[in-house]
C-alpha cells in the first residue's frame, strides 16, 4: 500500500472558516476562535499551517508489479519537490460550506516485494486531492461545537516508475487517474479553558475508492478572538485501483502545527 501522493500533504497553506466558538474546521490549523460574525451573519478564519507528513503504500501501473513506499518526514524533505494545501470555511449560525485542497509533486526511493524483479526503484508522483462539503451542528454550547459534515473529494494521481537493475531493469512507465469519493463523518471542539481547547475531525467513504479516510486530533490555544493556534496529528489515507491496472494504495500521517486569523 504505497504511493507518492500523501506527501503532499507536507507543506501546507490552510484557509478555513470558523464560526463563533466552532472551530475544527476540515484543517487542523482552523482552530476555533469566537469569531466576530459579520453584518450578514457570517464568519471566517484563514490559516496557514505545515503538515510534517511521512508517507507508506504500494502503487503499480500497467499491470507491472506493485512498488512499495515507505519513507519518513525526513526522507520526504530529501525528495518533496512541491507542496501545496488549503481550506476554506463559510459559516452562518449552525450551517457551514467548507472545501479543502492539496497539490503535491515528489520524488521517493521503493522496492519491489522481496527485491528480485529490481535492485531499486525511482517513483516520481504528482497528485492533487480537493474536497467540498456542507456541515450542520448538532450540538452548541458556550464549550464547544460538534458537526456532522458530508461532501465530495477528487483524487488525481500521476505516477513515475522507473526499475532499477534485475528483471525489469531500465523499464520506466508513467500513469494518471482521477476519481472521486463521498465522505462523511464529524468535526468539533471542546473548549476545558477559556484559552485552551480540543479540536478534530473524522471522515470516510469511497466511491471511486474502495477506501478514503482522514482523521485528526489537535491542542488548540485562543491567544485573542483574532489569533489562535494548534498543534495536532493528522493522518489520511486512500485505496485506488482500476481494471488498466493503476494502483494506488497509501497513507500520509504526522504533526501539523499551525496559526488561524479570524475575521
Amino acid at each position: 500500500m504505497k504511493t507518492i501522493l500523501v506527501p503532499a500533504a507536507f507543506l501546507c497553506v490552510g484557509l478555513a472558516v470558523a464560526s463563533p466558538g466552532w472551530s475544527a474546521d476540515l484543517t487542523p490549523l482552523a482552530p476555533e476562535a469566537k469569531v466576530v460574525e459579520t453584518p450578514s451573519g457570517w464568519s471566517f478564519t484563514a490559516a496557514p499551517y505545515f503538515w510534517a507528513a511521512g508517507i507508506s503504500g504500494d502503487v503499480a501501473q500497467f499491470g507491472l508489479p506493485e512498488v512499495h513506499i515507505d519513507s519518513s518526514f525526513s526522507d520526504l524533505l530529501q525528495n518533496l519537490d512541491f507542496a501545496f494545501m488549503g481550506a476554506g470555511e463559510a459559516r452562518y449560525d449552525r450551517y457551514s460550506v467548507f472545501g479543502d485542497i492539496f497539490y503535491v509533486k515528489l520524488g521517493a526511493d521503493a522496492n519491489t516485494r522481496r527485491g528480485i524483479l529490481a535492485d531499486s526503484v525511482d517513483v516520481t508522483s504528482k497528485a492533487f486531492a480537493g474536497i467540498v462539503g456542507v456541515g450542520y451542528s448538532v450540538l452548541e454550547d458556550q464549550s464547544g461545537h460538534l458537526d456532522l459534515v458530508g461532501g465530495v473529494r477528487v483524487w488525481s494521481a500521476d505516477t513515475n516508475i522507473a526499475f532499477n537493475g534485475g528483471i525489469l531493469d531500465g523499464r520506466e512507465r508513467d500513469d494518471s487517474a482521477t476519481w472521486v469519493d463521498a465522505v462523511a463523518g464529524v468535526r468539533g471542539n471542546y473548549f476545558f479553558t477559556p484559552q485552551f481547547y480540543l479540536t478534530g475531525w473524522g471522515l470516510v467513504g469511497g466511491g471511486g475508492a474502495d477506501v478514503d479516510w482522514d482523521v485528526a486530533l489537535g491542542l488548540g490555544y485562543k491567544f485573542n478572538n483574532a489569533v489562535s493556534a494548534i498543534a495536532g496529528y493528522r493522518a489520511t489515507g486512500v485505496n485506488y485501483s482500476n481494471n488498466d491496472g493503476f494502483v494506488f494504495d497509501a497513507v500520509l500521517q504526522g504533526p501539523i502545527l499551525g496559526i488561524a486569523v479570524h475575521f
